[in-house]
This record gives C-alpha cells, structure tokens and sequence, in this order.
C-alpha cells in the first residue's frame, strides 16, 4: 500500500518519495569517471529509507514497477543532459537498469525515443543494464527488441553476468556492448574465482564487447582487475551511490584514481 501511494504521488506531483542515487562507473585506464549507473532509493515518511532489495520485487510483481521505470529512465536523462552540458563533458554516460516487464512492454522503444529526444540525450550516452534472466525470457522476441535499442544507437550492458542462467552458446547471438562482472567473482580475488574473471574478460574481448568490473573495494582488487584488461570498475573503493549534488562534486574533481 505504502509502495502503491508512493508512486501515486511520483506519477501526480513533484513531490516524490523517491530519489535516485548515482554511482560511478571509472575508467581504469584514465582513472576519470566514464559515466554513472542509476539505483533507485525511496524514502518512505514514517520507515525512512527502503531498501531496493525489499521493493523493487514488489513492484515488479504488482506492475508499479513500469511507473517507477519511466520515472528513473526519464530523470537519469535529464540529470545527464544538464552534466553533459553545465559541465562540458559530453561523452559522459548514464546506464540504467530495465527490468524484465519494463523490458517486453510494446511501448518500451517508442518511450526511450521520447526521452532521448525530449533531453536531447545522445543515444550512444545512454547504456540499458539488463539481467540474464530478460534475455531468457523468449528469446525471439527479446533479439528484436534488443535489435531496435542497437538501431537507435543505444548501448546495451549485460548485468550480473556468470550468476544467472548463463550459456556462452547464447551470448553472440544477442547485440549486447558490455559485460558486467559481479561483485560476487571480484570479492573472491585469491581463490580460483580469478580464473573465472580472466574467461569473463577474454570471453568479452573476443566478442568485440568491453567489461565493466561491479564491487571493487580494494586496491588489490582492482590492480588485479587492471591487470587481466578490466576496462571499467565501480564499487566503494571509488565510491558509493551518491546523491546528484555529491555526484557533481566528484565530476568537477576530475581524476578520482590514480594507478
């Protein structure tokens, strides 16, 4: 119920329970923020704030999920419209994750072009983070789709990769841009989880596709992650999910790592 009114309230006013938080996803050549992937946080009024892990299923299952999902498509948007240009960065990116229902909805394309053209967003600036389990979905009509987002120009993240229903004999089949390694395979670093960060990284290499590394919190971590070619990393060592204000600050900073 509360969930229910809380996007009432997104859909009907300004005054929205819910914020997005930004995370940024680094270079680990340049050590400069390449982009940052949207995540989700609601404040609820009497909880305070509610974890994505406890919500996010429930609107998927009650179908909130597509309000909510046009609400955080549109507002990434428009915050990386006014850093592209306040800041004079324009090849900065923004990814955001779609959930399955989002991802099959039929007016799905015709609302990302509305929002590219609204922002006066590059399409090449904008990366869809998508599970394995959307692209398991039916597969025929999920590679349309996919086909379409490529047509656009949009870039396309497979998230999570390796915990899911992964199967290689599917993986080149889909247009998919980048790879992203779960935190889950970097934390394990020392343990024959390195073996299987080195297929990921060379297995997207050899499809043409770049690796974005999830959950670096340690120099270790990522001097092993630049070591195998890792191109890009997110995790706290660089930074937790911050507010816009916050986010604006460390991309005025300029380089945030130095290897």
């Amino acid at each position: 119920v509360d969930l229910r009114h809380a996007v009432e309230e997104l859909i009907s006013t300004c005054n929205s329970q819910f914020q997005i938080y930004y995370q940024p996803i680094v270079s680990l050549k340049t050590g400069k923020i390449a982009g940052f992937e949207s995540l989700i946080r609601w404040f609820q009024p009497e909880r305070g704030m509610v974890s994505p892990v406890e919500f996010i299923p429930v609107a998927e299952e009650t179908g909130l999920i597509l309000a909510i999902g046009r609400w955080v498509l549109q507002e990434s948007c428009n915050q990386l419209q006014r850093w592209q240009e306040q800041l004079q960065q324009p090849d900065l990116t923004i990814s955001v994750n779609v959930s399955g229902r989002q991802f099959l909805q039929a007016d799905f394309i015709p609302q990302i072009e509305q929002v590219l053209a609204s922002t006066r967003v590059s399409a090449a600036c904008l990366k869809l983070e998508i599970t394995e389990s959307v692209l398991m979905e039916t597969a025929t009509s999920v590679t349309e789709r996919l086909e379409q987002l490529r047509d656009l120009g949009i870039r396309l993240s497979l998230d999570d990769f390796g915990t899911g229903y992964s199967s290689l004999s599917y993986l080149h089949r889909f247009p998919i841009n980048t790879l992203k390694i779960d935190r889950s395979f970097v934390k394990g670093f020392g343990t024959d989880q390195d073996q299987i960060v080195r297929a990921i990284v060379t297995l997207a290499h050899s499809l043409k596709m770049d690796v974005v590394a999830e959950g670096i919190e340690t120099s270790a971590q990522l001097q092993h992650l630049v070591q195998l070619g890792c191109e890009y990393g997110q995790g706290y060592l660089f930074s937790p999910p911050v507010s816009d204000d916050k986010a604006e600050q460390m991309l005025q900073a300029g380089i945030i790592w130095k290897g």
